[in-house]
């Protein structure tokens, strides 16, 4: 679907091959001023070094060889700046692309690029016996995008979450359930409890004790705690997944500490009597001082595997159940410098799984009221936080339905739109209006062209065309392009960006010009129908629900 540019590049590399110029890493890039093209291309600004030319001389040179290698699809083609060459595509040609963005519906904006690529992703990783809060909200937003976006680029794509289900969390959990005799019922009970026994252990020392011993049952498989165990595990992730529905995103796999804590503690050992680890006061270490990361505990001096034994071991079972090209680790920010310490340890382990393997850290959510706490004391967890989103989005839309799909949308889009890593604001007033800077706006944009396209007939009138494209025209036929970087980048930001921009453009043309009824109607049709299918497709890229209406 890249296939505008690719042409472009094709050309311009045809050209520079024949004045003599040697291979350069040149960009074709959507220009950042319609005004000046269509796109932009630094080919003589790279080249002109190695020829000793004049930048500016040989980019005049360039343009019109490029012109005529080109033909008809391009309307202008000038040196400008520096050394640097704009281009703008012909009337036909652009029509081409805005009649492919017409037919091809859902297909529009496809790519090829990771064709036959295996990708794992893996997100969310909210712990049992513990609520989903704020930061697995954003990792979750996150990483369904990243799949999207990945997935929408050829690849073959499994999701995965890894959540904890033994340790110090569950342990303090089951100690409150069994001290007040709680038969768990919600995710609400299990999170309470946790509360009391997290407190309980930094307070009362008999209780740190009996924690700590259930916590090493747990690891032991100890029948006296299965049942519990158990069930308070499958009520944490009947919680969960219900809530991941909600956000439209489903797990291929389900992995747990559980699974990846003996595989874990063996590769350590193993790693051990290679020397990669070291012993420490009892404990099983990396040293890492002298490879630029963190020195950190895998295996604790009590014998339990930490959380960096686990991925080590959870590296080698995603590579049994699921072999695959490339795995990418969605977190918050705070776990960069650990996953620095566990990828070296991983790579004297094993070298090729940690070569295929990233992280990448999100930023952190702040409201612009400051309130990050419930009125029980907690952090807010993500649950209450959707909640409370659409509670102010069901004040100006009585359908519940939609007030959910604005209030996801608001969500999704103040997290997407900054680039992974920054701290996310969210204003709530802010993130709900339908006047930009939105997901609403973006929703609404679409609602708007869905209904004039529900208006129009098969046997439209109005068939002369305009003298010139408009303005949206030029933004719509970008898309492809955009989804691509986006996707090559793990930027879904830049996705955001553009389709802000391609909404300002639809609303101005909807503002600006009459479709129904018009000399050009039939031409304004494809021209709507070409947007909505941009602003459809990119909406679900980034997992933003489409309204019906708003």
């Amino acid at each position: 679907m890249r296939e505008m540019e690719e042409q472009i590049r094709r050309a311009i590399e045809r050209v520079l091959e024949e004045t003599g110029a040697p291979e350069t890493m040149l960009s074709v890039e959507r220009s950042a001023d319609l005004a000046r093209g269509d796109y932009a291309t630094n080919a003589a600004l790279v080249a002109a070094k190695t020829l000793g030319k004049s930048p500016y001389t040989f980019a005049e040179d360039l343009a019109s060889r490029i012109k005529g290698a080109l033909g008809d699809k391009a309307a202008r083609v000038e040196a400008a700046g520096p050394g640097f060459i704009n281009l703008t595509l012909s009337k036909d040609a652009l029509a081409h692309l805005i009649a492919e963005a017409d037919a091809q519906g859902e297909d529009w904006g496809k790519g090829t690029a990771e064709k036959g690529k295996r990708v794992m992703i893996e997100y969310s990783n909210p712990n049992a016996f513990k609520e989903m809060h704020l930061g697995h909200l954003i990792g979750t937003v996150v990483g369904e995008s990243l799949s999207r976006l990945i997935e929408n680029q050829g690849a073959t794509l499994a999701r995965d979450t890894f959540g904890g289900d033994v340790g110090p969390n569950v342990a303090k959990a089951l100690w409150a359930l069994k001290k007040n005799s709680v038969d768990p019922v919600s995710a609400s009970d299990i999170g309470s409890a946790y509360v009391q026994g997290a407190r309980a252990y930094e307070e009362d020392d008999e209780a740190k004790k009996e924690i700590d011993e259930i916590n090493k049952a747990v690891y032991a498989r100890d029948p006296a705690h299965a049942s519990l165990w158990e069930k308070g595990r499958e009520i944490s992730m009947a919680a969960f997944r219900e809530l991941w529905k909600r956000l439209g995103t489903r797990f291929d796999f389900e992995f747990f500490d559980s699974d990846t804590a003996e595989a874990g503690m063996r590769l350590v050992r193993d790693g051990l009597a290679k020397g990669v680890f070291k012993e420490s006061e009892g404990a099983i270490i990396y040293d890492g001082e002298a490879k630029g990361v963190h020195t950190m505990v895998f295996v604790t001096s009590h014998g339990t595997p930490t959380y960096e034994a686990k991925d080590i071991g959870l590296a080698f079972l995603r590579e049994e159940r699921w072999p695959s090209d490339e795995v990418i680790i969605i977190t918050g920010n705070e776990q960069n410098g650990r996953f620095k310490t566990v990828f070296a340890a991983l790579a004297e382990l094993a070298p090729t799984i940690a070569a295929k393997t990233k992280q990448i850290g999100t930023g952190f959510l702040r409201l612009t009221s400051g309130k990050m706490a419930s009125r029980e004391g907690n952090v807010i967890t993500a649950e209450e936080f959707l909640r409370s989103v659409i509670e102010k989005a069901n004040e100006k839309n009585d359908d519940p339905l939609i007030a959910e799909q604005v209030a996801v949308g608001a969500i999704k889009f103040m997290i997407l739109r900054q680039s992974p890593g920054q701290d996310i604001v969210f204003d709530p007033e802010k993130s709900l209006s339908l006047q930009g800077d939105s997901g609403p706006y973006l929703q609404y944009a679409l609602v708007r062209a869905a209904k004039i396209l529900s208006y129009a007939s098969e046997d439209a009138g109005g068939s002369e065309e305009p003298e010139d494209p408009y303005a949206i025209e030029r933004l719509i036929m970008h898309y492809p392009e955009v989804a691509a970087r986006a996707a090559r980048e793990l930027a879904p930001n830049l996705l955001v960006t553009y389709l802000l921009e391609l909404a300002a453009a639809w609303n101005s043309f909807y503002a600006t010009e009459q479709v129904l009824g018009s000399n050009e109607e039939t031409y304004k049709i494809r021209v709507t129908r070409a947007f909505a299918n941009t602003m459809a497709n990119g909406l679900a890229l980034l997992g933003i629900p489409a309204p019906e209406r708003m």
